[in-house]
């Protein structure tokens, strides 16, 4: 059974809300702000930290927890988290898996692959700053009781 986490429920998870979900999958969402932290000795290390409060410019780390609470594998799993609105998709996190893309909901794929089209009929190369939403498509059924972690990187506008 492929199992698909909409933009709405992602949207829900960011806002804090918990939705009911039909299936043993817990999903979690939560924004990050990278902090700069200047150590005893003076070398300079970047955080990610609950943010108290943003800015424009604010590089962010939106992140998605997932958990089988389950008794039996879940297959076939897809995660798919918008990109807020007042925030630019940057990439993904470092050393995590590379999500696909969207910039108009309906096509998915590497950043590369997608094109914007324009107003005038027109198509350009799609950027980073297009990304409306991106989606993790889990190869391994996930166990009972297993969990990880999927992230990206945005700043805020």
């Amino acid at each position: 059974m492929a199992i698909l986490r909409t933009a709405l429920f992602a949207l829900l998870a960011l806002a804090g809300a918990t939705p009911a979900l039909a299936d043993p999958l817990s999903v979690t969402s939560r924004m990050l702000v990278e902090r700069r932290v200047i150590a005893a000795d003076g070398t300079a290390s970047v955080e990610l930290v609950a943010p108290a409060k943003v800015v424009p410019g604010d590089r962010v780390t939106i992140a998605l927890a997932y958990r089988n609470t389950g008794t039996a594998p879940i297959a076939d799993l897809v995660l798919a988290n918008p990109v807020p609105k007042g925030i630019v998709f940057r990439g993904p996190a470092p050393g995590g898996p590379i999500p696909e893309m969207t910039v108009d909901g309906r096509n998915w794929g590497a950043l590369p692959t997608l094109v914007v089209a324009l107003p005038t009929g027109v198509t350009r190369a799609a950027t980073a700053a297009d990304v409306v939403a991106v989606r993790w498509r889990l190869a391994r059924p996930i166990a009972p009781g297993a969990h990880g972690d999927l992230s990206f990187q945005a700043v805020l506008k």
